[in-house]
Protein backbone atom coordinates (compact mmCIF):
# COMPACT_ATOMS: atom_id res chain seq x y z
CA UNK A 1 0.00 0.00 0.00
CA UNK A 2 1.15 3.38 -0.74
CA UNK A 3 1.97 5.32 2.82
CA UNK A 4 -0.41 8.37 2.53
CA UNK A 5 2.74 10.87 3.12
CA UNK A 6 3.24 10.54 -0.64
CA UNK A 7 -0.22 11.17 -1.45
CA UNK A 8 1.10 14.77 -2.75
CA UNK A 9 -0.28 16.52 -5.77
CA UNK A 10 1.72 16.86 -8.58
CA UNK A 11 0.54 19.15 -11.47
CA UNK A 12 1.04 18.41 -14.97
CA UNK A 13 1.10 20.29 -18.07
CA UNK A 14 -2.91 20.85 -18.45
CA UNK A 15 -3.32 22.19 -14.89
CA UNK A 16 -4.56 18.92 -13.19
CA UNK A 17 -2.78 16.90 -10.66
CA UNK A 18 -1.36 13.20 -10.19
CA UNK A 19 0.33 11.27 -7.57
CA UNK A 20 3.33 10.14 -7.73
CA UNK A 21 3.85 6.17 -6.71
CA UNK A 22 6.66 4.93 -4.49
CA UNK A 23 5.52 1.01 -5.22
CA UNK A 24 5.79 1.43 -8.50
CA UNK A 25 8.50 4.64 -8.73
CA UNK A 26 6.03 5.87 -11.35
CA UNK A 27 3.73 8.53 -11.69
CA UNK A 28 0.26 7.79 -12.31
CA UNK A 29 -0.24 9.75 -14.99
CA UNK A 30 2.05 11.72 -17.61
CA UNK A 31 3.39 14.93 -17.28
CA UNK A 32 1.50 16.26 -20.08
CA UNK A 33 -1.79 15.66 -18.60
CA UNK A 34 -3.45 14.00 -16.49
CA UNK A 35 -6.85 14.99 -17.32
CA UNK A 36 -6.15 15.02 -20.93
CA UNK A 37 -5.21 11.46 -21.07
CA UNK A 38 -7.73 10.28 -19.76
CA UNK A 39 -10.42 12.13 -22.59
CA UNK A 40 -7.29 11.28 -26.00
CA UNK A 41 -6.15 8.04 -24.04
CA UNK A 42 -9.27 6.46 -22.98
CA UNK A 43 -12.93 8.23 -23.56
CA UNK A 44 -12.98 9.15 -26.70
CA UNK A 45 -10.72 6.36 -28.42
CA UNK A 46 -13.25 3.96 -27.00
CA UNK A 47 -15.91 5.90 -28.89
CA UNK A 48 -18.23 6.12 -25.63
CA UNK A 49 -20.13 9.14 -26.79
CA UNK A 50 -21.49 6.59 -29.79
CA UNK A 51 -22.42 3.90 -28.02
CA UNK A 52 -24.46 6.29 -25.25
CA UNK A 53 -26.41 7.28 -28.44
CA UNK A 54 -27.76 3.83 -27.59
CA UNK A 55 -29.00 4.65 -24.22
CA UNK A 56 -26.83 2.27 -22.12
CA UNK A 57 -22.63 2.29 -21.83
CA UNK A 58 -20.35 -0.62 -19.69
CA UNK A 59 -17.02 0.20 -18.73
CA UNK A 60 -14.26 -2.08 -17.34
CA UNK A 61 -11.93 0.33 -15.77
CA UNK A 62 -9.02 -1.69 -15.05
CA UNK A 63 -6.83 0.10 -12.27
CA UNK A 64 -9.09 2.66 -11.42
CA UNK A 65 -6.45 5.45 -9.91
CA UNK A 66 -7.37 8.40 -8.88
CA UNK A 67 -10.39 8.08 -11.14
CA UNK A 68 -9.52 10.65 -14.11
CA UNK A 69 -10.52 8.11 -17.12
CA UNK A 70 -14.15 6.63 -15.08
CA UNK A 71 -14.83 10.29 -14.70
CA UNK A 72 -14.05 11.49 -18.48
CA UNK A 73 -16.00 9.05 -19.31
CA UNK A 74 -19.05 9.94 -18.20
CA UNK A 75 -18.27 13.41 -18.62
CA UNK A 76 -18.25 12.69 -22.22
CA UNK A 77 -21.22 10.19 -22.56
CA UNK A 78 -23.70 12.57 -20.57
CA UNK A 79 -23.00 15.22 -22.64
CA UNK A 80 -23.62 13.39 -25.46
CA UNK A 81 -26.88 11.65 -24.20
CA UNK A 82 -27.78 13.11 -20.63
CA UNK A 83 -30.00 9.78 -20.05
CA UNK A 84 -28.02 7.23 -21.02
CA UNK A 85 -27.43 4.76 -18.45
CA UNK A 86 -23.80 3.87 -17.52
CA UNK A 87 -22.23 0.55 -15.71
CA UNK A 88 -19.31 1.00 -14.43
CA UNK A 89 -16.84 -2.12 -13.03
CA UNK A 90 -13.72 -0.74 -11.69
CA UNK A 91 -10.50 -2.66 -10.62
CA UNK A 92 -8.18 -1.48 -8.21
CA UNK A 93 -5.75 -2.48 -5.60
CA UNK A 94 -4.94 0.43 -3.32
CA UNK A 95 -8.30 1.45 -2.07
CA UNK A 96 -6.46 4.52 -0.34
CA UNK A 97 -5.49 5.75 -4.12
CA UNK A 98 -9.24 7.13 -4.97
CA UNK A 99 -9.76 8.30 -1.13
CA UNK A 100 -6.61 10.63 -1.44
CA UNK A 101 -7.53 12.13 -4.71
CA UNK A 102 -10.74 13.17 -2.92
CA UNK A 103 -9.04 14.17 0.52
CA UNK A 104 -6.34 16.14 -1.59
CA UNK A 105 -9.57 18.11 -3.82
CA UNK A 106 -8.24 16.53 -7.22
CA UNK A 107 -11.57 17.70 -8.80
CA UNK A 108 -12.54 20.32 -7.19
CA UNK A 109 -12.53 22.14 -10.96
CA UNK A 110 -14.96 19.07 -12.02
CA UNK A 111 -18.92 19.68 -11.63
CA UNK A 112 -20.29 18.70 -8.64
CA UNK A 113 -22.38 15.97 -10.36
CA UNK A 114 -18.80 13.85 -10.65
CA UNK A 115 -17.44 14.87 -7.67
CA UNK A 116 -20.27 13.34 -5.92
CA UNK A 117 -19.81 9.94 -7.91
CA UNK A 118 -16.17 10.10 -7.51
CA UNK A 119 -16.81 10.26 -3.89
CA UNK A 120 -19.12 7.80 -3.25
CA UNK A 121 -17.25 5.09 -4.97
CA UNK A 122 -13.69 6.45 -3.33
CA UNK A 123 -15.44 5.60 0.12
CA UNK A 124 -18.33 3.13 -0.54
CA UNK A 125 -16.67 0.67 -3.40
CA UNK A 126 -20.19 1.20 -5.49
CA UNK A 127 -23.13 3.50 -6.40
CA UNK A 128 -26.72 3.48 -7.80
CA UNK A 129 -28.74 5.61 -9.55
CA UNK A 130 -31.19 6.15 -12.29
CA UNK A 131 -28.68 6.84 -14.93
CA UNK A 132 -25.30 4.85 -12.81
CA UNK A 133 -24.69 1.67 -11.59
CA UNK A 134 -20.60 1.70 -10.47
CA UNK A 135 -19.13 -0.73 -8.36
CA UNK A 136 -14.99 -0.58 -7.36
CA UNK A 137 -13.93 -3.85 -7.03
CA UNK A 138 -10.50 -3.68 -4.66
CA UNK A 139 -7.82 -6.07 -4.53
CA UNK A 140 -5.48 -7.99 -7.05
CA UNK A 141 -6.78 -7.48 -10.53
CA UNK A 142 -5.69 -10.85 -11.49
CA UNK A 143 -8.53 -12.18 -9.00
CA UNK A 144 -11.51 -9.22 -9.62
CA UNK A 145 -11.18 -9.75 -13.38
CA UNK A 146 -12.12 -13.29 -13.28
CA UNK A 147 -14.96 -11.96 -10.56
CA UNK A 148 -16.06 -9.71 -13.72
CA UNK A 149 -15.97 -12.75 -16.32
CA UNK A 150 -17.81 -14.96 -14.14
CA UNK A 151 -20.44 -11.91 -13.64
CA UNK A 152 -21.19 -12.24 -17.36
CA UNK A 153 -20.28 -8.41 -17.55
CA UNK A 154 -19.91 -7.44 -21.43
CA UNK A 155 -17.81 -3.98 -21.48
CA UNK A 156 -18.40 -1.79 -24.53
CA UNK A 157 -15.39 -0.31 -23.22
CA UNK A 158 -12.32 -1.20 -21.25
CA UNK A 159 -9.55 1.26 -20.43
CA UNK A 160 -6.32 -0.91 -19.73
CA UNK A 161 -4.46 1.68 -17.84
CA UNK A 162 -1.98 -0.29 -15.21
CA UNK A 163 1.65 1.00 -14.41
CA UNK A 164 4.27 0.31 -17.14
CA UNK A 165 4.67 -2.84 -18.06
CA UNK A 166 8.70 -3.15 -16.45
CA UNK A 167 7.05 -1.44 -13.40
CA UNK A 168 3.82 -3.81 -13.67
CA UNK A 169 4.33 -6.73 -15.71
CA UNK A 170 1.65 -8.58 -13.84
CA UNK A 171 -1.16 -6.77 -15.67
CA UNK A 172 0.56 -7.34 -19.02
CA UNK A 173 0.76 -10.77 -19.31
CA UNK A 174 -0.83 -13.17 -22.07
CA UNK A 175 -3.12 -14.84 -19.57
CA UNK A 176 -4.12 -11.66 -17.67
CA UNK A 177 -5.29 -9.80 -21.23
CA UNK A 178 -6.87 -12.81 -22.09
CA UNK A 179 -9.40 -13.09 -18.86
CA UNK A 180 -9.82 -9.04 -19.89
CA UNK A 181 -10.61 -9.75 -23.66
CA UNK A 182 -13.80 -12.08 -22.29
CA UNK A 183 -15.42 -8.86 -20.34
CA UNK A 184 -15.22 -7.34 -24.02
CA UNK A 185 -18.03 -6.86 -25.71
CA UNK A 186 -18.01 -8.74 -29.34
CA UNK A 187 -18.50 -4.51 -30.45
CA UNK A 188 -16.28 -3.07 -27.84
CA UNK A 189 -13.23 -1.37 -28.15
CA UNK A 190 -10.20 -1.39 -25.46
CA UNK A 191 -8.12 1.37 -25.51
CA UNK A 192 -4.27 1.87 -23.34
CA UNK A 193 -1.60 3.90 -23.73
CA UNK A 194 1.10 1.82 -24.25
CA UNK A 195 2.12 0.83 -27.52
CA UNK A 196 4.90 -2.31 -25.94
CA UNK A 197 5.41 -4.90 -28.15
CA UNK A 198 5.22 -7.74 -25.58
CA UNK A 199 1.58 -5.60 -24.96
CA UNK A 200 0.30 -5.47 -28.07
CA UNK A 201 1.00 -9.60 -28.96
CA UNK A 202 -0.82 -10.74 -25.73
CA UNK A 203 -3.90 -8.58 -27.02
CA UNK A 204 -3.05 -10.62 -30.43
CA UNK A 205 -2.93 -13.73 -28.75
CA UNK A 206 -6.65 -12.84 -27.17
CA UNK A 207 -7.75 -12.67 -30.86
CA UNK A 208 -8.00 -8.82 -30.72
CA UNK A 209 -7.22 -6.56 -33.88
CA UNK A 210 -5.33 -3.82 -33.02
CA UNK A 211 -4.47 0.25 -34.10
CA UNK A 212 -2.41 2.84 -33.27
CA UNK A 213 -3.74 5.89 -30.84
CA UNK A 214 -2.28 9.40 -31.51
CA UNK A 215 0.50 10.20 -29.19
CA UNK A 216 -0.65 12.37 -26.69
CA UNK A 217 2.05 14.36 -25.04
CA UNK A 218 4.49 11.93 -25.98
CA UNK A 219 6.23 10.25 -29.17
CA UNK A 220 4.86 7.31 -28.74
CA UNK A 221 0.97 6.20 -29.33
CA UNK A 222 -1.47 3.91 -27.50
CA UNK A 223 -3.33 1.34 -28.61
CA UNK A 224 -6.73 0.55 -29.39
CA UNK A 225 -8.25 -2.76 -29.49
CA UNK A 226 -11.70 -5.12 -30.65
CA UNK A 227 -12.57 -8.28 -31.86
CA UNK A 228 -12.24 -8.89 -36.01
CA UNK A 229 -15.41 -8.13 -38.00
CA UNK A 230 -17.74 -5.84 -36.73
CA UNK A 231 -14.77 -3.48 -35.24
CA UNK A 232 -12.38 -4.45 -38.20
CA UNK A 233 -13.19 -1.06 -40.06
CA UNK A 234 -12.70 0.87 -36.99
CA UNK A 235 -9.61 -0.16 -35.94
CA UNK A 236 -7.76 -0.85 -39.83
CA UNK A 237 -9.47 2.84 -41.10
CA UNK A 238 -9.21 5.02 -38.27
CA UNK A 239 -5.71 3.48 -36.30
CA UNK A 240 -3.64 2.07 -38.77
CA UNK A 241 0.04 0.55 -37.62
CA UNK A 242 2.41 2.28 -39.20
CA UNK A 243 5.28 -0.06 -41.05
CA UNK A 244 8.35 0.21 -38.16
CA UNK A 245 5.22 -0.52 -35.79
CA UNK A 246 4.62 -3.57 -37.86
CA UNK A 247 7.93 -4.67 -37.98
CA UNK A 248 8.10 -4.19 -33.90
CA UNK A 249 6.19 -6.86 -33.46
CA UNK A 250 8.45 -9.17 -35.43
CA UNK A 251 11.51 -8.43 -33.19
CA UNK A 252 12.16 -10.08 -29.65
CA UNK A 253 10.80 -7.01 -28.18
CA UNK A 254 7.68 -8.90 -29.04
CA UNK A 255 7.89 -11.85 -26.32
CA UNK A 256 5.08 -11.15 -24.10
CA UNK A 257 4.97 -11.49 -20.48
CA UNK A 258 3.85 -14.90 -19.25
CA UNK A 259 1.79 -15.55 -15.70
CA UNK A 260 0.39 -19.11 -16.16
CA UNK A 261 -1.27 -19.26 -12.89
CA UNK A 262 -2.11 -15.60 -12.57
CA UNK A 263 -0.33 -15.68 -9.49
CA UNK A 264 3.40 -14.98 -9.84
CA UNK A 265 5.91 -12.09 -8.95
CA UNK A 266 7.21 -9.46 -11.10
CA UNK A 267 10.34 -10.48 -11.00
CA UNK A 268 9.36 -14.40 -11.86
CA UNK A 269 6.98 -12.62 -14.79
CA UNK A 270 10.21 -10.54 -16.02
CA UNK A 271 12.78 -13.11 -15.79
CA UNK A 272 10.35 -15.85 -17.58
CA UNK A 273 9.75 -13.44 -20.10
CA UNK A 274 14.15 -12.94 -20.53
CA UNK A 275 14.61 -16.33 -20.57
CA UNK A 276 12.07 -16.66 -23.89
CA UNK A 277 13.62 -13.78 -25.32
CA UNK A 278 17.14 -15.02 -25.35
CA UNK A 279 15.74 -18.17 -26.50
CA UNK A 280 14.06 -16.44 -29.12
CA UNK A 281 14.78 -16.62 -33.07
CA UNK A 282 13.34 -12.97 -33.97
CA UNK A 283 15.23 -9.97 -34.82
CA UNK A 284 16.66 -8.36 -32.10
CA UNK A 285 15.20 -5.37 -31.21
CA UNK A 286 18.15 -3.27 -31.51
CA UNK A 287 18.41 -3.71 -35.39
CA UNK A 288 15.09 -2.90 -35.67
CA UNK A 289 15.68 0.67 -34.00
CA UNK A 290 18.94 1.37 -36.35
CA UNK A 291 16.69 0.67 -39.04
CA UNK A 292 13.81 3.23 -37.89
CA UNK A 293 16.06 5.76 -35.53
Amino acid sequence: MLDPDNFTPQQTQDGSFTFFSQEFNQAFHSHYGAKQESYLKFALPTQVQTVAKNGIVRILDVCYGLGYNTAAALEVIWQENPACVVEIMGLELNPEVPKAAINQHIFNDWDDKYRKILTELAFKHHLQTDCLQAKLLIGDARKSIQEVHQSGFQADAIFLDPFSPPQCPQLWTVEFIQNISFCLHQNGLLATYSCAAAVRTALLFAGLIIGSTTPVGRRTPGTIAAYPQEGEKKITEIYPLSLAETEHLQTRAAVPYRDPELSDHAEVIINRRQQEQQASSLEPTSRWRKRWD
